[in-house]
């Protein structure tokens, strides 16, 4: 079985490329779908293959650079993207990356950055799970006694309480249908490029529900929205990882070949699921890959191996599921029409 492994000149390991070649593709699938990267996957996935952490942030960071670059402007042909707050967003997340990465260059010359790295994925994960299920829990009950506002049910609605903040300079985003100070997407985008930073994501993990619950971002905005953030902090990323020697270019070319078409799955597939279905679906998949991180942390390296790519594969083919499902049933629609005319 030695031709299913491929030696990584930079990293000096080898790495079984079938695996990188179904993360690329899965992740593109998947990234296209939750508008962030996918390298919340990916980091920890290319650890559990045999990557070193810090080869595994920055190879990762490069390539959901690439990646992201389809998904966007794949939304922007939907109209999902607000171009302006995600340059207004880009001032913090530039600033916050260098950040991130200067600290993983630190834990890493004491020895315990691989370590350090997974427990702060673990509690990240947790956080943003928690969030999303109780958003989630909480729209359904508001929906129960009829309580709506004018984006229909929500659950968590935090940004109504920020955008009263007035400290100027004052930003419209029409694209996004909200008014608010110029500080509040640049201090979430900060925070956001710490993480990108030091844990080798796009930050879209965590900007994805920041955009929905802080900024006020609808969903489907804040999906291409999101996706446009990760390109650019990723081109960053690449930079700065690339010029500290950790980046391993063979694996981003493996994994890309995949990732160029599974983007564009996921991305039509947002046009046929509705808000909370996509907001659930990533919940599960944080559930999943923070179990995964935990096994691995654990020394359970092949159940930690076979529990983020079955999950990777799974959370794939039910995003395929409903392009197939939505695009037939839209197909459908307008034979009827058609010949009803």
């Amino acid at each position: 079985m030695e031709w299913m492994y491929m030696y990584m000149p930079i990293a000096g390991v080898k790495i079984l490329w079938p695996g990188l070649v179904l993360i690329g593709f899965s992740v593109g699938v998947i990234g296209g779908f939750f508008g962030m990267g996918g390298a919340w996957m990916v980091t920890p996935g290319l650890n559990i293959l045999g990557f070193p952490m810090a080869f595994a942030i920055g190879t990762d960071i490069a390539h959901i650079a690439g990646k992201s670059m389809v998904s966007t402007f794949r939304h922007s042909k939907f109209g999902n993207v607000d171009y302006l707050l995600g340059i207004v967003m880009l001032v913090g997340t530039m600033i916050g990356i260098e950040v991130g990465a200067q600290i993983v260059m630190m834990l890493e010359r004491i020895g315990i950055v691989g370590s350090v790295v997974r427990w702060v994925y673990v509690v990240f994960l947790a956080l943003i799970a928690f969030m999303v299920f109780y958003d989630y829990a909480k729209a359904v009950s508001n929906a129960k006694k009829g309580k709506s506002t004018d984006r229909g049910t929500e659950g968590v609605t935090w940004y109504q309480t920020l955008h009263k903040i007035k400290i100027p300079p004052m930003i419209n985003f029409k694209r996004s249908g909200f008014v608010c100070s110029a500080w509040l997407p640049i201090l979430v985008s900060f925070a956001t490029g710490v993480l990108a930073g030091f844990l080798g994501i796009g930050g879209g993990l965590l900007r994805m529900p920041c955009l929905v619950y802080l900024i006020g971002c609808p969903t489907h905005i804040a999906v291409g929205t999101d996706l446009f953030e990760v390109m650019i902090s990723g081109l960053y990323g690449a930079f700065t990882y690339a010029m500290k020697g950790r980046i391993e270019l063979v694996a981003v070319f493996v994994m890309l070949t995949g990732a160029a078409i599974g983007a564009q799955i996921g991305t039509v597939a947002t046009k046929y699921s509705k808000g909370y279905g996509i907001r659930v679906a990533f919940g599960l998949a944080v559930v999943a890959c923070m179990i995964s991180i935990i096994l691995k942390q654990l020394k359970f390296n092949a159940a930690s191996a076979v529990i983020i790519l079955s999950a990777i594969t799974l959370i794939c083919l039910y995003i395929i599921k409903i392009m197939v499902s939505g695009a037939a049933k839209e197909l459908r629609e307008k034979k009827a029409n058609q010949s009803a005319a």
